[in-house]
Formats: structure tokens, C-alpha cells, sequence
């Protein structure tokens, strides 16, 4: 039965409010509430498979939200997914070129599929991506602290805990010395910042003071689609420029490896597109010699799961943000829930993204269900 076309008998679009344990604040908001899709695929067999929307409600990321994703995928990813089906996940990214950018709702939909196919196969999803490691190493992201003593705890709170990194969010009036404090407290972690494109060129020399902290890279520190300026401050500094909001597609990479804008690559796969994009992205960096990592988008269980699963890729040499389940929510939509042991997460052996959607729990959070039969 693997070995046939996935026809697609049913989508389900369950929209989900879930409250943040704790406010998550960046140089461009603070959430609290998360409001995003869980894509239920069910093909013609009765296998199913899930994927999870990461766009938030208000386009601060990127140009994309949640109510963009849904009229996107309703109107017009869904009609494209259901025409014909399904050789391998690889050919959704194909079908779905004739509609232009929207990334994040074509990997909800994508992210499904590459779950479906995997149990349909009886492999874990991290297999079938030619994942190797049994198990990833990860950091944590921490937001914007109402004090540097605050923060000091936090970092203390999460080095006990094992994680293999620390990220700083920082803006203007919030960085060197802070992050200075952060080095002083603690010498030897691995430390980065990330700015979320708060800096622009003007501010070289205020940039290049980070030099003296040992960081592992700075992220993001220019514009949301950059890569020329980045390029001229990643020559201006020693510190190790990672681009994230600039690289949206394989190309994107690409051009920004051959400018040299970047030295690492935040790879998310809702940002590029989906899981087929993402391993794109992976394999050129692996042929290049540029670490990648993956990054996080406050994700529920689901999205969580597709995290661990890419990350088991052989060129994610650094620890990425897939923090436990317990980091972010009181309740995860799955079973188990990801958890953290000394700064590691085993890869899941079970087919697909290796854990149970709860779906007691899943309802509870539910505050509208879009479904859409092929017929």
C-alpha cells in the first residue's frame, strides 16, 4: 500500500488559541496568545497526516498572518493539492510554484503530506528525510526581560537545565552591555544575539563592539530582506552574521552565501517554504561548509515534532531553538510532549513526526474547523 499515490480523501483545518506560559518579546512585539492552524490530511487508506501553520496574527515576521494562511490554503493550495495524487512530498512544492511567496501556508499543507507519507511508508519522518542523528542537541530563545537581572536568572534557569545555547533577542538600547553582563556571569556558554533587523549599516561601530563577547554569531541584525547590507557589515566584523527573515528560498541561501552575507543559516521551515525547501537549503550549505540550524516559531507539538525531524540532517551542527514543550505551553497538543534532557532531544523511531496528537486537548484549544473533502 506505501508504495501507491497518496490520494487525499479529506483536509481538516483546525484553528487553535493557545496562551504562552510567559510573554515573548522581540524587537518587533511581545506575544502572549498564539493563534495558528493544525493541518489534518486523511487520505483515501486512513492514514493521516499533520502539519502546523506558523504565521502569526499580525505581519511583524513577515508579510504573512494567520487569516492570509487560511484564505491561502481555502482558496487556493487546497484546490492545487487535491487535483491529482501524490507521487512523493517532494512534488507539492512544484504544484504549488504557480502561486506566488505565502511560505508559511504552503508548508502547513507540505508538512502534512511529508507526515502522511511517512507512515504510509512505516518510517519516521525523520528517515524518510535522510535524517542520521538519533538524537539533536538544542538551545533556547529567550525574549526581552523587563531587567538585565531578570535575564541573568533566566540564563541561570536554562544553563542548569542543560541547554546546549543561549540566544539574546536584542534592539537598540538593549544589547552590548547587556549582553556584556550576560558574558561576565556566565564566560563560557555559547552565546548569541538576535536582532530581528532592528540595525541598519549607521550602526557599524556600535555593532562592532560585540567582537569582544565570544559570540557564536549575531542573527538577523539588518533589514528583514537584505542580504547586500549584511554583506558589508559581515566584512566589518569578526562575529559570525546568521541570516534568518532574508532567506525565504534555496536561492535566497544561495545568493547570500555567493555575497557572502552570512557565515550561518537559520533554517525554518515555514520561512522557506516547507520541508522540501528546507533540505534544499541544508544540502547546498553542507556543499559550501556553512553551518545551518533550526530555528523556532513558538510552534505547538506538531510543528515542534517537523523541527526535530529536519534537524536530524547531518549539516544542523549547531544547537537549534527547539526548546521542550514545557518551555512555552502548560498543555501540548501531543503525546508525549517533547522534552529536554541535558540540552538534548531524542529523534522519535515511530512512523511520521513520531508523536500523538491529543485530540481532548486540541479541541479544547479549537476556536474554528474548516474542513474540505475531495469530491
Amino acid at each position: 500500500m506505501s508504495a501507491n499515490p497518496i490520494t487525499i480523501d479529506k483536509i481538516i483545518l483546525h484553528k487553535l488559541v493557545m496562551s504562552l506560559k510567559d510573554p515573548f518579546e522581540t524587537s518587533f512585539g511581545t506575544f502572549q496568545d498564539k493563534e495558528f492552524f493544525i493541518v489534518e490530511m486523511i487520505d483515501k487508506d486512513g492514514f493521516t497526516g499533520f502539519g502546523e501553520s506558523v504565521a502569526f496574527s499580525s505581519p511583524w515576521y513577515t508579510e504573512e498572518t494567520v487569516k492570509t494562511n487560511e484564505h491561502m490554503m481555502v482558496d487556493f493550495l487546497i484546490p492545487l493539492l487535491l487535483k491529482e495524487p501524490i507521487e512523493h512530498p517532494d512534488e507539492v512544492s512544484k504544484r504549488f510554484q504557480i502561486i506566488r511567496r505565502n511560505p508559511m501556508a504552503k508548508s502547513a499543507l507540505e508538512g502534512a503530506v511529508w507526515d502522511l507519507y511517512a507512515k504510509r511508508k512505516g518510517w519516521s519522518l525523520a528517515k524518510v528525510l535522510g535524517g542520521t542523528r538519533s538524537q539533536i542537541d538544542v538551545g533556547i530563545s529567550i525574549g526581552i526581560q523587563p531587567s538585565v537581572r531578570s535575564l541573568l536568572q533566566v540564563v541561570e534557569r536554562y544553563v542548569l537545565e542543560g541547554y546546549k545555547r543561549m540566544k539574546i533577542k536584542i534592539k537598540p538600547g538593549w544589547d552590548v552591555e547587556v549582553l556584556k553582563e550576560v558574558r561576565r556571569e556566565f564566560p563560557t556558554i555559547q552565546l548569541m544575539a538576535d536582532a530581528n533587523s532592528a540595525y541598519t549599516l549607521e550602526d557599524i561601530h556600535h555593532l562592532k563592539k560585540l567582537d569582544d563577547l565570544n559570540l557564536m554569531m549575531i542573527e538577523q541584525p539588518l533589514g528583514h530582506d537584505d542580504i547586500v547590507d549584511h554583506a558589508k557589515l559581515q566584512a566589518a566584523i569578526e562575529t559570525p552574521i546568521c541570516l534568518d527573515e532574508s532567506i525565504n528560498s534555496f536561492d535566497d541561501a544561495r545568493r547570500a552565501i555567493e555575497l557572502g552575507s552570512c557565515k550561518i543559516i537559520n533554517v525554518k521551515i515555514g520561512r522557506v517554504g516547507g520541508l522540501t525547501e528546507s533540505k534544499k537549503i541544508h544540502d547546498y550549505c553542507k556543499l559550501q561548509g556553512v553551518d545551518v540550524w533550526c530555528g523556532g516559531m513558538l510552534e505547538a507539538g506538531v510543528g515542534r515534532a517537523h523541527n526535530i525531524a529536519l534537524t536530524s540532517l547531518d549539516q544542523f551542527t549547531l544547537p537549534g531553538d527547539t526548546a521542550a514543550s514545557e518551555r512555552y505551553w502548560d498543555q501540548d497538543i501531543i503525546e508525549p510532549a517533547v522534552t529536554v534532557e541535558n540540552g538534548i532531544i531524542h529523534v522519535p523511531e515511530k512512523p511520521g513526526i513520531g508523536y500523538e496528537v491529543n485530540r481532548k486537548v486540541l479541541e479544547s484549544f479549537r476556536v474554528d474547523k474548516i474542513t474540505v473533502s475531495n469530491e
